[in-house]
C-alpha cells in the first residue's frame, strides 16, 4: 500500500510539474509578446514596504491613508499640476469653475517646496491686501509651508468666511519677509468686467476663464457697442493676473475676435489629447484695433488667447512676459466620487509655439513702471497771447463777440474761473489714468494712434 501511495504521488507530481512547465512556457511567451505594463518587481517592493509600515511604524496607520498618500506621491512626482482629488477637493474644484467658493482669492502653484502666487483674483481679500503675482508664501499663520503638499496648503487657506489668516511672504526686491493678515470671504468670481475708457474705446477685463466666460464676453462687447452708438473704434482686452481656467472658454474668447484659422492645438500620448480648435466666422469688432494686456500673472488659458491673437496679427500684445504654463490638465472622475487631475497634453499656438516654461513675449514690453502725479506749479508760462501787440485770431474775435452778445442777452457765460474750479473738483474726484494704470493708459494711446492710421 505504501508503495502504491509513493508511486501514485510521484505520478501526480510529474503530471502537475509537466502541466506547470507547459502552461508556464505559454504564459511566459504571452508575457514576452504582450509586454505587460505592470512592473511586478516594483509592485512587490511596494507591497513589502506597505507591510513593513503596517507592522513596524511607531503608530498604527489606516490602510486608506497609506494608499491615498501613495497615490498623491505618484502624481506629485510628475509635475506641479497633476494631483489626486479626494471627495472634498473634487467638490471644491467644481465650485471653483462654477464661480463661487470660500477662501482668500489666490491662484497658487508649488515651487521649490513653497507656495507661489500665480495671481490674486480681482475683488478678493488677497487682491485688496496687495498680494502680487510671484510672491512666495513661506508660512500660513505660524505653520511653515515647506513640506506641505499644495492641497494641504490650499485646505488651510480656505475656511469659514470672517476668519483670519496671516501669510508670511517673500517678494522679489524686498529684503525682509512680509506679513499680511487676510480675512477669509466667500469668493464670487465675476469673470468678465467692462467699461468705456473714452468715447469709442472699450475695455474688457477677463479675471478667469469659466464655463460661461465666452458668453459673458460677447454680452460685454454688445453692451459697449450700444454705449458707443453701435460701433467701437478699438478695444483693450485685459488678461493681467488671469491665472487661466477652462480651455474651451479660452477658445470661445479667441473665436470672438477671429474670422477663421487655428486658435490652439494640443498634443499628447492618448488620442483624446490631440485636438485642434478653429475659429468660426464673424469677428465681433469687425477688424477694429485691439490691444491685449498681459503680465507675469497671465497663465494657461490667458496665454492661449494672447498667443492666438498675436499669431494671427489680430491684436498687439502689451505688458510683461507671461507665466509660461503650456500644459493641459484633464480631470478624470473615479468610481468613488474622487478624481485624478493629470497633465495629458501640451498646447501650441497657431504658429506651433510651445508656451510651456517660456510664456508669451509681448510685442511691446512694459513692466514695473509707476507714474505719480505732480502738483501743478502756480507759475503759468508765457504764451503768444501774453505778448504785447500780439496778432489777434480772427475766429477768436468772432467767438468772443458772440459770447459777449449772449452775456448781454442775459445768458450765463462760462468764465475761466468757472472752468478752473470745475477742473479742480474733477481732479480731486479722479486721478488720471496714467497714475492709476500706466500700462492701460499706454494701451489707450496706442489704440488711438492705430485708429488714426486706419482712417
Amino acid at each position: 500500500m505504501s508503495f502504491f501511495k509513493r508511486d501514485f504521488g510521484l505520478i501526480t507530481s510529474g503530471i502537475i510539474l509537466g502541466a506547470t512547465l507547459v502552461f508556464g512556457q505559454m504564459v511566459f511567451a504571452e508575457r514576452e509578446s504582450a509586454q505587460p505594463d505592470l512592473p511586478l518587481e516594483d509592485l512587490r517592493t511596494f507591497s513589502e514596504i506597505f507591510g513593513r509600515i503596517k507592522s513596524s511604524y511607531v503608530e498604527p496607520v489606516e490602510d486608506k491613508q497609506l494608499l491615498e498618500n501613495a497615490i498623491r506621491g505618484m502624481l506629485a512626482g510628475l509635475d506641479p499640476h497633476s494631483t489626486y482629488l479626494n471627495l472634498d477637493e473634487f467638490q471644491e474644484l467644481r465650485e471653483g469653475t462654477s464661480g463661487e467658493f470660500g477662501g482668500l482669492g489666490i491662484e497658487v502653484s508649488m515651487e521649490d517646496g513653497f507656495v507661489k502666487v500665480v495671481a490674486p483674483i480681482d475683488d478678493t481679500p488677497a487682491a485688496e491686501a496687495g498680494i502680487q503675482s510671484g510672491d512666495l508664501i513661506i508660512r500660513l499663520d505660524e505653520t511653515p509651508v515647506k513640506g506641505m503638499t499644495l492641497n494641504d496648503a490650499v485646505d488651510i487657506m480656505r475656511g469659514e468666511p470672517g476668519t483670519k489668516l496671516t501669510l508670511t511672504i517673500i517678494r522679489e526686491g524686498v529684503d525682509k519677509p512680509i506679513k499680511v493678515e487676510l480675512t477669509r470671504a466667500i469668493i464670487k468670481v465675476e469673470s468678465v468686467k467692462k467699461k468705456m475708457l473714452e468715447p469709442g474705446y472699450g475695455y474688457i477685463r477677463v479675471t478667469t476663464f469659466q464655463s460661461r466666460t465666452g458668453a459673458s464676453l460677447r454680452e460685454a462687447v454688445s453692451d459697449l457697442k450700444r454705449e458707443s452708438n453701435g460701433k467701437l473704434n478699438g478695444l483693450v482686452l485685459d488678461l493681467r493676473n488671469n491665472p487661466g481656467g477652462v480651455l474651451e472658454a479660452a477658445v470661445d474668447v479667441s473665436d470672438a475676435f477671429l474670422d477663421k484659422g487655428l486658435i490652439v492645438y494640443t498634443d499628447g500620448r492618448i488620442a483624446d489629447a490631440d485636438q485642434k480648435f478653429h475659429a468660426t466666422p464673424d469677428d465681433l469688432l469687425k477688424g477694429a484695433p485691439m490691444i491685449v494686456l498681459v503680465n507675469g500673472g497671465s497663465a494657461s488659458a490667458s496665454e492661449i488667447v494672447a498667443g492666438a491673437l498675436q499669431d494671427h496679427n489680430r491684436a498687439i500684445v502689451l505688458g510683461g512676459k507671461t507665466f509660461g504654463k503650456g500644459s493641459v490638465q484633464t480631470v478624470m472622475p473615479l468610481t468613488n466620487n474622487t478624481a485624478v487631475k493629470m497633465t495629458t497634453a501640451r498646447y501650441y499656438t497657431p504658429s506651433g509655439r510651445s508656451i510651456q516654461a517660456e510664456g508669451i513675449v509681448p510685442d511691446i514690453e512694459i513692466s514695473g513702471i509707476r507714474v505719480a502725479s505732480v502738483d501743478e506749479n502756480e507759475f503759468v508760462p508765457l504764451r503768444e497771447r501774453d505778448l504785447a501787440h500780439h496778432l489777434e485770431n480772427g475766429e477768436a474775435e468772432e467767438k468772443s463777440d458772440s459770447q459777449n452778445q449772449n452775456s448781454q442777452d442775459g445768458e450765463e457765460s462760462v468764465t475761466p474761473e468757472t472752468v478752473s474750479t470745475a477742473a479742480e473738483k474733477e481732479k480731486e474726484a479722479k486721478q488720471p489714468l496714467e497714475v492709476t494704470d500706466y500700462v492701460l493708459s499706454q494701451a489707450l494711446n496706442l489704440l488711438k494712434g492705430m485708429t488714426i492710421l486706419n482712417r
